[in-house]
């Protein structure tokens, strides 16, 4: 079976773009699935949620899209079975020069990923909150986007511009681009403000909305400092209890097995 490739992409930064790809990938390798996150953000913040030192890290994605390295010399273990990583650093942030001058630029993940072909089944790109260079390879990858929102005030500042520039990637460089569902982060049911901005988000891109809505939880901005993804740090809280069910949303989406659930836990929601 082929491999199922999303890019994570808002040009927002703090709307839960890295903390979705880092939980969805967990559950999904919980259930079965052989998964890679492409950590691409120049911030690295995917490769530090999975304990990794990003300063330390070498060879990392910059030597890989600079032509240094091969993905098999940037693969990381984590400490999830089937769940690997092409790991990111500060550096990364210096090719954006280097890219310019490179032929065929903008499908240099692209075509790095290609000798991964057969050794996974998802593909997970965390991309850096921009539209710069390495978000366009981000896009240019993948069969899809996923866009994470935040359930706040201008929630939709920014969206605009970035389906524009995902239509312009589809006409000149990757046709098959589509969205593949826009995730709605942060929610506080508590708020007025959260409930209109989930309805304001569906009007404005019907039938594109994932139904499952990941709560604002403090365990989910805790996981990140400890080094693990929600389903280990706090697999009863309510955002990992979000979480598992946007990844079986996903899997459903794409015609893929689902489990009913995955322990004992999610029938006791935590803080």
């Amino acid at each position: 079976m082929p491999v199922t490739t999303y890019a994570l992409a808002n040009q927002k930064g703090g709307v839960g773009k890295t903390t979705t790809a880092v939980n969805v990938a967990a559950y999904l390798a919980e259930w079965g699935q052989r998964v890679l996150v492409v950590d691409i953000d120049p911030q690295a913040n995917a490769t530090s949620s999975f304990g990794i030192d990003k300063r330390r890290v070498e060879p990392s994605v910059y030597d890989l899209l600079v032509g240094r390295a091969a993905p098999s010399e940037v693969l990381l273990h984590t400490d999830r079975p089937g769940l690997d990583l092409l790991p990111s650093t500060p550096a990364l942030a210096g090719a954006t020069v280097e890219l310019v001058y490179l032929p065929r630029r903008e499908y240099l993940l692209r075509q790095s990923l290609a000798s991964l072909d057969g050794e996974y089944d998802y593909v997970l790109i965390d991309s850096p909150p921009s539209l710069g260079i390495l978000a366009v390879n981000a896009m240019t990858a993948p069969q899809g986007v996923i866009i994470p929102v935040p359930c706040e005030y201008l929630a939709l500042e920014g969206l605009s511009q970035l389906t524009r520039v995902m239509d312009l990637v589809r006409r000149s460089l990757n046709p098959a681009l589509r969205i593949r569902g826009l995730v709605m982060t942060m929610y506080d049911a508590r708020t007025l403000l959260s409930r209109q901005v989930v309805e304001e988000v569906r009007r404005h891109f019907p039938g594109q909305v994932f139904n499952t809505i990941i709560p604002r939880n403090i365990r989910l901005s805790e996981a990140p400092s400890y080094g693990q993804p929600i389903i280990t740090y706090a697999p009863s809280s309510t955002g990992a209890l979000g979480y598992a069910a946007l990844s079986r949303e996903l899997l459903s989406g794409d015609g893929q097995a689902v489990p009913r659930k995955l322990s004992i836990s999610e029938e006791r929601p935590g803080q």
